[in-house]
């Protein structure tokens, strides 16, 4: 597998964690930049234009959701979140505010290099290049959907439904992203709205394509590359 490279920074108040992290991150093809203080980073986003952060929650002059909220104030370079809290209301909090993805320490490099690279792919296609995505066989229009050659008929829900799990394909995205972007902020809690809609999507997708639409429990949806 080819590894993307990148400037990584790495925000977090733990030495451990940058004992670890820099020379897997430099062994993986990237170049980690280093932050122990949420005002440090974002000096550092604002003047170093990493292409990807690492960050922390808990950092000792400020809770890391208000760094991220500060961040997307002026940046939109991908967030992923490392953190010990586990509770599902952090992550969906985090995740509103504009993180890409999440994940939990203690963490595998393995599981964290290969976000990273999905993080930096999605970065890369946030600009769409035609008028067609295509991912896996699936290929989206404006119009319609198609997979592996045939035509797959959809509601406008479901077409809209799909071309935004596909947009952000390898990325989280929480219940409340998807209610709003679908049906509007009206609808922002409106669960079952959500729940049938992706029944109905993985029935049409068919069990190989719909495999790769995964359920974050409590969260929102990821489709999987």
């Amino acid at each position: 597998m080819s590894i993307v490279s990148g400037r990584i920074l790495v925000v977090d108040d733990e030495p451990q964690i940058h004992r670890f992290l820099t020379p897997a991150l430099t062994a993986a093809g990237f170049e980690p930049l280093r932050a122990e203080r949420g005002d440090a980073a974002l000096r550092m986003v604002a003047a170093n234009t990493p292409d990807l952060v690492l960050l922390d929650l808990g950092l000792p002059d400020m809770d890391g959701q208000d760094v991220l909220r500060r961040l997307r104030a002026f940046s939109a370079v991908p967030v992923i979140i490392l953190s010990a809290r586990d509770r599902e209301a952090e992550k969906i909090a985090a995740l509103d505010a504009g993180a890409d993805d999440y994940v939990e320490k203690p963490f595998g490099l393995g599981e964290l290099l290969a976000r990273i690279r999905t993080a930096l792919r999605h970065k890369g296609q946030q600009e769409p290049a035609g008028p067609e995505l295509a991912l896996d066989g699936l290929v989206i229009t404006q119009q319609g959907a198609a997979l592996n050659g045939e035509k797959l008929v959809l509601t406008k829900r479901e077409h809209a439904l799909l071309l935004l799990l596909a947009r952000n394909h390898g990325r989280v995205l929480t219940h409340r992203q998807i209610l709003t972007a679908i049906w509007g902020p009206a609808h922002a809690e409106d669960l079952a709205y959500l729940r049938v809609y992706i029944g109905q999507l993985r029935k049409k997708l068919g069990p190989d394509f719909s495999a790769k639409l995964k359920t974050e429990p409590g969260v929102g949806y990821r489709l999987e590359e």
